[in-house]
């Protein structure tokens, strides 16, 4: 029987076909596959630029870490113009082609998964000779080829599906599972949990499990790639060596309290330049990315470091093994694909707009965006309005303090008091030592009885202590609030529910016999902040009024910084969208002890008859210990 020429070819093809899941290529990393010859290619409809793709240095980490199978989870928090959308899709065609791994990649809805199908895979399929020689199908109408599915001649499959829908994740088998854009999935889908909660599930069953996720971060507290990035106990960026001085960093936008980072002539902010954080060397852009390639991830909650994503150091430069997660935070000064000049003339745009300054700090700084519910207090307002005093004015009726308890140290301070609780920051004190020493409690207790004068040459002294009791010396400061006088030396802890009094006072002692006071410091700061509005008159009593001293002993700028330290932000707790007031890492002891300091004015108004309306004849005595009635007696003394 004779075989034509084509039918010849015709079975060597279809045999070649079938002997494709026996073959066995050499192994590649993933930044070698995608570099090779025959390797990833950027088609015209989704690149900017169409040819051959060429792995940038700061890309190479980010892309082997998504195709180590060491790795479980991957988590890429990242700004726009880094190629981070070509890094997934070069990590999914390695999967697919030299690892033989099932695909699960989830858009925020269907229309952006048949989207992301139609410009991004379906180009990719075609442009990748080594993706397309698995892909007989392509161009025709086959059932192996469809809009959500594409299934390849090796067996293995890519889903690409929106991830609002519950269906979307159920009854697939796969081996990876990619989340693009995560910050922008519904936190729960159709009330069956979180889009990684569901996702990840379909992984369990893997040999090597991989869940990659990656996002424009949104706003901070209730952004899905900070939750997911928070999860994993490692946070890498990319240090680069300084070209002059060889000091390593990672790149910070700086802003204007910034003595280093990304800086620029006012008059001409198309021409930015990089301030060394070491050693204010100057630093052009094209002299920063040639160092990139000399750069180190590193871990800034543990120290580890990569600089390939396949090999890890610790601190002392020794091997360790592969972390099991990892997360990446990538911005746009890195990228060679725009300028740090366009950078700042698109901040210039943002930074009249509320709207467009959210839009830069995402999609910009890749940052988070703290979106606060009340109107912010600028410290620098604060510091420009600070007055010059002496001694407490004259129309001050009683003085309150509080001390906050910090593990190496006790911070203390006072505030007069006048009608309609106008207030006066009177003094400030921090003692270092061990908070549970006798001797440290021993000079807080001195600073107890300290006296101030007021301008009328009266003497004051301190009405109303309270104690912060909360954290790990809760004992020793109930041992002093007994040692000094129960209403005169109060413990005090802060609600954990919004919308609580300011002071709660019990009625009765607790188990250690003192009166625990509940602060509602939600509340307290909620009136704080806007007291901080209020502008002081000269000479002149202004009702609720927080007076400054221009006394850097007592209100310098650390001060201030902690006074307007908290914001107030939307989170999502147990499902649910609450707003607290946060101190974002921050510094915050100046609030504390002024929200501590508002309770003990409060608390000697509404439990011990002050009345701050009443001739301003001062507090002079310290208390007597224990007795409501003595104590009672003592505040209201005229």
């Amino acid at each position: 029987m004779n075989i034509s020429t084509p039918q010849i070819e015709e079975l060597a093809a279809a045999i070649r076909v079938g002997l494709v899941p026996l073959s066995r290529p050499l192994p590649m990393t993933p930044v070698e596959w995608a570099d090779a010859d025959e390797g990833f290619y950027l088609s015209s409809e989704s690149s900017y630029q169409e040819g051959k793709w060429e792995t940038l240095p700061f890309q190479v980490a980010m892309l082997n870490a998504m195709g180590n199978d060491e790795i479980r989870t991957v988590n890429v928090i990242k700004s726009a113009r880094v190629g981070y959308s070509k890094m997934l899709l070069a990590a999914s065609a390695y999967q697919i082609e030299h690892k033989r791994r099932n695909i699960l990649l989830l858009l925020p809805t269907d229309g952006s998964a048949e989207g992301f199908m139609k410009a991004h895979v379906e180009t990719m399929i075609r442009d990748v000779p080594s993706v397309r020689a698995l892909a007989p199908w392509y161009g025709k109408k086959h059932r192996d080829n469809t809009l959500s599915t594409k299934r390849f001649s090796h067996s293995k499959q890519l889903w690409c599906l929106g991830g609002a829908a519950a269906k979307n994740y159920r009854e697939k088998s796969v081996d990876t599972v990619i989340y693009d854009e995560l910050a922008a999935f519904e936190p729960d889908v159709e009330k069956e949990g979180s889009p990684t909660f569901l996702g990840d599930k379909r992984i369990e069953g893997s040999t090597f499990p991989k869940s990659i996720r990656g996002s424009t971060p949104k706003i901070k507290g209730t952004c899905q790639i900070e939750a997911a990035a928070s999860e994993s106990p490692h946070l890498f960026r990319l240090h680069v060596p300084c070209p002059h001085c060889q000091a390593e960093q990672y790149l910070k936008w700086g802003g204007k309290d910034c003595v280093f980072g990304i800086k620029w002539d006012p008059q001409n902010p198309g021409t930015a330049w990089y301030l060394c954080e070491h050693t204010g060397c100057v630093v052009q852009q094209h002299e920063m990315q040639d160092q990139h390639a000399k750069g180190r991830w590193i871990c800034e909650k543990t120290g580890i470091w990569t600089r390939d994503g396949f090999d890890y150091f610790d601190t002392e430069d020794e091997p360790i093994p592969t972390p099991d997660s990892v997360t990446f935070h990538i911005w746009t000064a890195y990228s060679p694909f725009t300028t740090w000049g366009r950078i700042v003339l698109d901040f210039y745009k943002a930074k009249g707009d509320l709207s467009k300054l959210k839009t830069f700090v995402n999609t910009t700084l890749g940052e988070t965006w703290e979106e606060d519910e009340g109107e912010k207090v600028e410290w620098e307002n604060l510091y420009a309005r600070r007055e010059v005093w002496q001694d407490i004015p004259a129309r001050a009726v009683v003085l309150t303090g509080f001390i906050d308890t910090q593990d190496d140290r006790y911070e203390g301070r006072v505030w007069a008091w006048a009608e309609g609780e106008e207030c006066w920051l009177v003094h400030r004190w921090i003692i270092y030592g061990d908070p549970a020493s006798e001797e440290l409690r021993r000079k807080v207790g001195l600073r107890l009885h300290q006296t101030y004068r007021r301008d009328d040459g009266q003497l004051m002294r301190t009405a109303l202590w309270g104690w912060d009791s909360g954290g790990h010396y809760t004992d020793e400061v109930y041992a002093e609030s007994r040692k000094h006088g129960l209403h005169w030396v109060i413990p005090t802890k802060g609600h954990s529910i919004y919308g609580k009094p300011i002071a709660d006072f019990p009625k009765t002692k607790n188990k250690a016999g003192v009166y625990l006071t509940m602060i509602g410091t939600d509340n307290a700061k909620e009136i704080i902040y806007s007291r901080f509005k209020i502008q002081p008159q000269p000479n002149q009593a202004v009702p609720g009024c927080v007076h400054l001293p221009a006394d850097d002993e007592v209100c310098d700028e650390s001060e201030l910084k902690q006074l307007t330290s908290e914001a107030k932000i939307s989170k999502i707790e147990k499902g649910r969208r609450v707003t607290k007031w946060d101190a974002r890492g921050r510094r915050n002891e100046a609030l504390d002890c002024f929200v501590g300091a508002l309770a003990m004015v409060r608390l000697a108004q509404q439990r011990f008859g002050v009345d701050l309306r009443s001739s301003p004849a001062p507090v002079t005595t310290p208390p007597p210990p224990t007795r409501r009635k003595a104590a009672s007696s003592y505040l209201t003394r005229r």
